[in-house]
């Protein structure tokens, strides 16, 4: 057990016999009460995000997930197939606890997979992923001045918001945090 107050980004509790994760957290201390904390949580069982507020001090379930390195094999209909890189054993996990990860990941990528009582719980791919552009809209002459972005779509079939200079062909390395454009990847 720990207390509301060691609550931090990523931490993850029991709330209600189900697996949530800290989204966002604050520390408000009142003018007369005592401090609360206010989070953001994320049900690593169902995806969905609530908001859930805890006195100063609080008791909350700490939960101990445990992580391996696994690398996506390939896509089973409607489950992923993951190989363990240690052991080559194989699990498959259904597609809707994937969420958005197959925008990001190919066939040979490995990721991390939480467990907990020997479920896997989430996956999560690796921060930076470089990925080639498969389309690209062409660049309009004149507009280069400004910080005018395009949508391109790389082979994953995810669409990235991207500087006009990145054209078909081009590798880029995308943040699987937020989906956003990092840079051009020189080939």
């Amino acid at each position: 057990m720990i207390t509301s107050n060691d609550l931090r980004k990523g931490t993850v509790i029991k709330v209600d016999d189900d697996i949530c994760s800290v989204v966002e957290f604050q520390h408000v201390k009142q003018a007369r009460g005592g401090a609360i904390v206010r989070t953001r949580l994320k049900s690593l069982t169902k995806g969905s995000i609530f908001d859930k507020t805890y006195r100063g001090g609080e008791k909350v379930q700490d939960v101990r997930l445990e992580k391996r390195k696994m690398q996506y094999s390939y896509d089973d209909g409607d489950a992923l197939v993951f190989i363990d890189t240690e052991t080559y054993d194989q699990e498959s996990i259904a597609k809707e606890y994937v969420d958005d990860i197959l925008n990001y990941i190919i066939e040979g990528d490995e990721v991390e997979i939480a467990i907990y009582e020997g479920r896997p719980i989430s996956i999560e791919p690796p921060i930076f992923v470089s990925r080639r552009v498969v389309y690209a809209e062409p660049a309009v002459r004149g507009d280069t001045a400004t910080n005018v972005m395009k949508s391109v779509r790389v082979e994953t079939g995810a669409t990235i918001s991207c500087p006009l200079f990145v054209e078909e062909g081009d590798i880029i390395k995308i943040d699987t945090r937020t989906g956003e454009y990092v840079e051009r990847v020189k080939q």
